[in-house]
């Protein structure tokens, strides 16, 4: 493993040293921890993880560096990565555990050819995930990386999962079990990780801002930046490097110039090593000035090894350096030692070289000629490619044959670097080369392009590639290239593939009609016979657009024929996906029995073809359609194979899976099951993708049942970003909840037309979750009503009543057509029968009956909204004067609403049994006080806008005694005033519409 020698005492910097090793002794007890630590080039940022490395390896940890390293805009393919593995498998200690892990030979070997499919990358990362939690079980292990700023995308995206997964967390690999994960020497939890970044270069569109945003808000990432060190820990800086006294004129120049910068420092006192007494006058003006200081006192043959080296980068292997100064041995390593001993060069314990600094390389690159500078890069261009093993260095050498002007090599190079991206489940990498290949392709002569490739193929290729990287549009916007260049005279074969590619990533970003277009194009292109493959998949990818554009006759036509053709072919990964997409288009599909056992049947065939992705797909349809049903114990456990087989197969993170996660979750809220659902999430918080947030919706359901109000605010950060469906539909539900619950009519309304309208497709059909959504805000809007014809604003009762209405024909429409033009299942039945019983709220209407199907409707499982809804029955069935009845579901809701831990819900029905006298609730500090049956039957009158005099005549009482009356109710309710007394009493259910007072 490299390593950096420092000759100088470590001075200054205790504190962030003490933070460090704490980090360290957190997460060898078994708590995994990540530090960011960021600072200005040559603050110290190397020495200060040294020195916590040191303390590391003192408390019998294992030590591994990444380093990143500057190829301009493409790195190597996970790099820093690599090179842990490296250095581990110099190891015998871990030699079992590495073997026992594929993702050492995909990065360390050929990488095979799995890194084609869409789900490569994700088995790469849950495998180093699952590798690093077994290594760290066998030893407490530090991960250091280094130049996060170089670091290529890849690198970026695997450090994303690793620690916003919490490694510690993971379950053991599912290489280990039984015996071999109880046998394991400790936590898989006593990692730690420790990652520097330049501060000082990152511009406002360095790639690596929007991921330290990301990161700093997890739990366990802690940022360290180091500031300029105080002017008295560089002045003793400065003394410990001379063994005798400096003139103290020297020294304060050298802090002021420094600026608390401790590379500066030590090389500010270098230059002073040549003069008389190292007086002030000898301290350059300039910062270059400063790092040539020491090459310049070089000898001629060491200058030109250091100006080759830079030209390589921040580190050289010496075979490769070797080749390209093209010295004798002796010349060389004469040179070489010339170098290290001026602290120039730092010699590796991989026969390689380091700048000391990368600002002292940076600058001798910078004083390179502009000639000499194309030389160097052309002569590295053709060592590397006069080396074994092309696929690793080509994306060096395509570097160094563009800095060289030769764009031949460049593209050739370019393209193998491609390949070996994506053999290394790098599709981000994989991306950029390809980009630069058809970048380069106009300006390089035919005669001297690779044989075998055309733009087409390339474009399409590099669609595939930013696909599978989670650009979606970027591959939309490629794949329209290559239709742009594909003629018609060209491949049909070809120019179909390009456009149901085309149709499938225009339906990853819901553009919909767009892509039955081109999948209609796509499948008239090519004949049915002869049985081809390509027909089979272009007609799969048809009959998907076909079912989103609601011509579910043709879906079910081209899907019938289509399953034919695939079985002649024995195509079993196509016939899986024609099956699965069969089940949905037939009669009530996957909620059916049946139709689960035909999923079944596709979930086995895509395992027999190897075809992860189809099976996920099977495997989710088969667990939505027990959900659909209503069978929810059927459902968790089709949820917990799905699960169980994403994780074997390392696509826990892929999108079925993300959905079923997000159903778990959704189910065990259904079922009141509350702690279970949020420990859920707590976990998926973890392990979850940034675009998979929506999956933590259902815990932020708990949250706002059980009275947090930060949970409003952390559902709107769902929104955040490019438009999500799902992160919109979740995100609308849990908005207009929070506005119901907080009595905003006005906010719940707007809420659900501006959720409805995000969420209709193309086809101007609104979504199923529309019925929910109005259910939800018609609560608000019948206490909105119901408080104006207290008061006498009839405009505000036809206003709100008008509203009301439309809400519920959107919700009738809706329930009437479906989604998919399949009938509603029971959730769907559920939320329109409380849709009906809340519109009898808003026109003042007896509910009694409404009210009683919709607790009926909710109990296929649904706990909560099931107690919600006998809270609205007991207050109708109270103001029928069945106080019974009313007394026994208020019950039942308060037993629930103390199980769920509902508090919100808990306080409602104790103010409805204190209002009701229907039993024993406990006080509230803020309940209003009891009214005497007396003071009701006045309510009552003082609600219809009666005079005192009035009130007196029908209750048989004088004028006099009901204006006392009217002024204890004024007291009690804390009303300024009649209309305010009336307001507040509709508000807490002190009367209802129905109600009549009783007669004298």
């Amino acid at each position: 493993m490299p390593t950096t020698a420092f000759t100088t005492p470590f001075i200054g910097r205790t504190d962030e040293l003490a933070r460090l090793t704490r980090v360290l002794d957190r997460s060898r007890a078994g708590e995994a921890r990540a530090v960011l630590v960021a600072g200005d080039a040559g603050v110290g940022k190397t020495r200060v993880l040294a020195e916590a490395a040191a303390h590391a390896r003192d408390a019998g940890a294992t030590v591994v560096t990444g380093h990143c390293v500057d190829l301009g805009d493409v790195g190597l393919p996970y790099l820093p990565f690599t090179e842990v593995l490296g250095a581990l498998a110099g190891d015998e200690r871990f030699s079992g555990t590495l073997a026992a892990h594929p993702v050492v030979d995909r990065l360390l070997g050929a990488g095979g050819e799995g890194g084609k499919d869409a789900d490569g990358r994700l088995q790469l990362f849950e495998g180093m995930a699952s590798l690093l939690a077994d290594l760290a079980a066998t030893a407490p292990l530090l991960l250091v990386l280094e130049d996060l700023h170089w670091a290529d995308q890849s690198s970026r995206d695997l450090l994303r999962f690793l620690l916003s997964r919490g490694i510690p967390r993971l379950a053991r690999s599912p290489l280990r079990s039984g015996a071999d994960a109880s046998s394991a020497e400790g936590p898989a939890g006593r990692l730690a990780v420790f990652a520097s970044y330049r501060a000082d270069d990152l511009h406002r569109r360095h790639p690596l801002r929007p991921l330290l945003a990301e990161l700093v808000r997890l739990p366990a990432v802690e940022r360290l930046e180091l500031r300029p060190m105080p002017d008295g820990e560089v002045a003793s800086l400065v003394r410990a490097q001379r063994a005798d006294p400096l003139p103290e004129v020297t020294v304060r120049r050298i802090v002021e110039r420094a600026e608390g910068n401790a590379f500066y420092a030590e090389e500010l006192l270098a230059a002073t090593s040549g003069s008389a007494g190292g007086t002030e006058s000898a301290v350059p003006s300039g910062l270059a000035d400063v790092l040539l200081i020491r090459f310049e006192q070089l000898t001629d043959t060491a200058q030109q090894v250091l100006r080759t080296a830079a030209v390589a980068g921040r580190r050289v292997g010496h075979e490769v350096l070797s080749e390209a100064v093209e010295l004798p041995d002796g010349e060389l390593e004469s040179a070489l030692r010339e170098a290290v001993g001026r602290q120039l060069l730092v010699p590796d314990g991989d026969n390689t070289y380091s700048f000391r600094h990368a600002l002292i390389r940076e600058a001798v690159y910078a004083d390179l000629l502009p000639g000499e500078r194309v030389r160097l890069h052309r002569v590295f261009a053709s060592v590397l490619g006069r080396r074994g093993r092309p696929g690793e260095s080509a994306a060096e050498r395509a570097h160094h044959s563009r800095e060289s002007h030769d764009l031949p090599d460049a593209l050739a190079a370019s393209l193998e670097a491609a390949d070996h991206a994506g053999r290394l489940r790098a599709p981000a990498e994989e991306l950029r080369h390809l980009e630069a290949v058809l970048d380069l392709w106009s300006a390089v002569p035919a005669d001297a392009r690779p044989d075998g490739a055309d733009t087409v193929t390339l474009t399409l290729r590099a669609s595939a590639a930013a696909a599978r990287a989670g650009e979606a549009h970027r591959a939309v916007s490629l794949t329209r290239s290559a239709l742009a260049r594909v003629g018609t005279e060209d491949d049909t074969e070809l120019a179909a593939r390009v456009r149901y590619t085309l149709a499938g990533n225009l339906m990853r970003v819901d553009s919909l009609a767009a892509a039955f277009e081109y999948s209609s194009e796509a499948l008239a292109m090519i004949p049915a016979e002869p049985p081809s493959r390509t027909w089979v998949w272009a007609a799969a990818t048809h009959v998907m657009a076909a079912n989103y554009v609601g011509d579910t006759a043709t879906a079910r036509r081209v899907a019938r024929e289509a399953l034919g053709v695939a079985e002649v072919l024995d195509l079993s990964d196509a016939r899986a996906d024609l099956l699965v997409s069969l089940v949905g288009l037939e009669g009530d599909g996957r909620r059916t029995a049946q139709g689960r056992a035909r999923l079944r049947e596709a979930r086995d065939l895509a395992r027999r073809a190897g075809n992860s992705a189809i099976e996920m797909r099977a495997l989710f349809n088969v667990a939505i359609g027990a959900y659909e049903s209503g069978d929810l114990d059927e459902c968790l456990t089709s949820i917990s194979e799905g699960l169980e087989r994403a994780g074997h197969a390392g696509l826990l993170s892929s999108p079925y899976p993300l959905e079923m996660r997000y159903l778990r979750s959704l189910v065990l809220f259904t079922l009141g099951r509350w702690d279970e659902c949020v420990e859920a999430a707590e976990a998926d918080a973890r392990r979850l993708p940034a675009a998979g947030g929506y999956a933590l919706a259902p815990a932020l359901s708990v949250a706002l049942a059980r009275g947090d109000l930060g949970a409003e605010e952390r559902a709107r950060t769902l929104l955040e970003g490019p438009f999500d469906w799902m992160a919109t539909l979740v995100a609308g539900v849990l908005l207009t909840d929070a506005a119901v619950l907080r009595g905003d009519a006005v906010t719940a309304v707007a809420q659900v037309r501006a959720t409805a309208q995000a969420l209709v497709d193309e086809g101007e059909t609104a979504p199923d979750v529309a019925v929910r959504l109005a259910a939800l805000a018609l609560a608000a809007v019948a206490d909105t009503a119901a408080e104006a014809r207290a008061t006498g604003d009839e405009g505000g009762v036809r206003r709100w009543t008008d509203t009301g209405a439309e809400l519920v024909e959107l919700a009738r429409s809706v329930a009437a057509r479906g989604e998919d033009g399949s009938r509603q299942g029971p959730e769907g039945l559920a939320w329109l029968a409380r849709v009906e019983a809340e519109w009898t709220r808003v026109t003042a209407a007896p509910g009694t009956g409404a009210w009683e199907k919709a607790v009926t409707a909710f109990g296929y499982g649904n706990v909560y909204e099931q107690a919600r809804c006998r809270l609205r029955l007991a207050q109708a069935l109270l103001a029928a004067g069945r106080r019974s009845e009313a007394a026994e579901q208020a019950r039942a809701v308060r037993d629930t609403a103390d199980r769920l831990g509902a508090v919100p819900l808990r306080d409602d029905v104790d103010g409805l049994i204190r209002r009701g006298r229907l039993g024993e609730a406990p006080p509230a500090a803020d309940a209003v006080p009891a009214l005497t049956a007396r003071e009701n039957d006045v309510l009552l009158l003082l609600a219809r806008g009666r005079t005192n005099r009035q009130i007196g005549e029908e209750l048989f009482i004088s004028g006099k005694t009901a204006s006392v009356h009217v002024s204890n109710i004024l007291a009690k309710l804390g009303a300024a005033g009649r209309t305010e007394a009336v307001a507040i009493a509709y508000r807490e259910g002190l009367i209802a519409p129905e109600q009549r007072p009783a007669s004298g």
